[in-house]
């Protein structure tokens, strides 16, 4: 458990960085804007193309893995939709937000440097396909949600131009695709632009992390959710249970990309949940609420989970 605390400590240790740097010199969230840009357009592009890139391409056409994964996150997140909609009576709109809030982790911005660190290049693989292509169906779901909902009053066709144009042109999604092709064709960029992939790939984690702490800092908590309870178990505990289960079920993996998939599941919900509550002017507060007490809470589960992992008190396959 020291060694699991030892490797958690840094990354917390970054996110509190930025939450205290934010605290004490006052500047706004809007400051962040250009740190964010780099971040999303620049440096997890850049890793996630290098990560992608440099694997063998037979192991890049593992459908089932990532049908599976997305199926348990959407187990989880039909979980937390139907307790808010048929138990508690919330909006629908709501119930969607909470969904997410029980489904969406932090996988970009903390999965791939706590992964590679945790289980080494191995986990590049899962890391990268889980990250792109979750992130791809979070961002079909949401607006398709919300236009069942009825709060998105454009024509159907503006709404599925609008989601096709999102997931193609995200520069994940992107970086991931150029990453296919390089690997396929096996062709690799010159030196000079494999050196710049590599810096910008090594500038991700920091940057992202240090960035969640300014952003958790400066989104104070003003309306703690009564969902709250149920929502931080679904995504701290039965989530990361689920794609376990799931993936067990659905095909024979490598213990690396199981372990993998476990941890990414086990991380706090992402700001993405609140970006997309704010979006649709829904249930704001209790989102950012939500995320922050998720994401401190998480400091408690995640050591428990990677120690569970590593330990090999989960056997890798539950269905051997």
């Amino acid at each position: 458990m020291v060694d699991v605390v030892a490797l958690l400590l840094p990354f917390f240790g970054l996110i509190l960085i930025g939450y205290v740097a934010a605290r004490a010199t006052g500047q706004p969230l809007e400051a962040l804007g250009w740190l964010n840009t780099f971040i999303i357009y620049a440096a997890l592009p850049a890793l996630f193309f290098k990560l992608v890139s440099r694997t063998p391409i037979e192991e890049l056409t593992r459908i089932d893995f990532i049908l599976g994964e997305i199926a348990a996150v959407y187990l989880v997140f039909t979980g937390a939709f139907l307790v808010g909609y048929v138990v508690r009576r919330n909006s629908f709109e709501d119930c969607t937000i909470q969904g997410f809030t029980a489904a969406y982790g932090n996988i970009g911005y903390m999965g791939p440097g706590l992964a590679l660190l945790a289980f080494g290049d191995k986990a590049a693989v899962p890391v990268a396909l889980i990250v792109c292509l979750e992130n791809a169906a979070h961002f079909i779901m949401a607006p398709a949600m919300m236009a069942l909902a009825g709060d998105d009053k454009r024509q159907l066709h503006l709404i599925v131009g609008s989601i096709a144009k999102k997931v193609a042109l995200h520069p994940f999604i992107l970086s991931t695709a150029l990453g296919f092709a390089a690997a396929a064709s096996g062709h690799q960029l010159p030196e000079p632009a494999l050196k710049l992939v590599d810096y910008l790939a090594q500038a991700a984690a920091p940057c992202a992390l240090f960035a969640m702490g300014v952003t958790l800092a400066l989104r104070p908590v003003k309306r703690i959710p009564a969902e709250l309870g149920y929502l931080a178990v679904l995504k701290l505990v039965f989530l990361p249970l689920s794609v376990y289960v799931v993936l067990s079920l659905v095909g024979d993996f490598d213990p690396v990309w199981m372990h993998a998939a476990m941890l990414l599941a086990a991380l706090p919900t992402a700001a993405n949940v609140f970006v997309i509550s704010q979006q649709y002017g829904v249930w704001q507060e209790r989102a950012s609420a939500s995320i922050l007490l998720i994401t401190v809470a998480s400091i408690v589960t995640l050591p428990i989970w990677l120690y569970i992992i590593s330990s090999g008190i989960l056997p890798p396959d539950l269905f051997p």
